[in-house]
């Protein structure tokens, strides 16, 4: 697979997932609402960390920015 998570992507990705843990705390994270919220959070995370979104393939989307040519 190749990267298709631009650096402005992943920035989001990791705060939407910073918040979505706090969600997660403040409903509990026994909940079912917890629970959820916690399983987006890893999967935004990883994503990030990896810089691959599974989700963008079939759409043909990509965020990141084409490699520039070195003179």
């Amino acid at each position: 697979m190749t990267k298709n998570i631009g650096d402005i992507d992943r920035i989001a990705r990791v705060g939407a997932a910073v918040m979505l843990l706090v969600v997660a705390w403040a409903v509990g994270f026994g909940t079912i609402g917890g629970v959820i919220a916690t399983v987006l959070a890893v999967v935004l995370g990883a994503t990030a960390t990896v810089g691959e979104c599974p989700l963008y393939l079939p759409f043909h989307i990509n965020t990141r920015r084409p490699p520039t040519q070195g003179s």
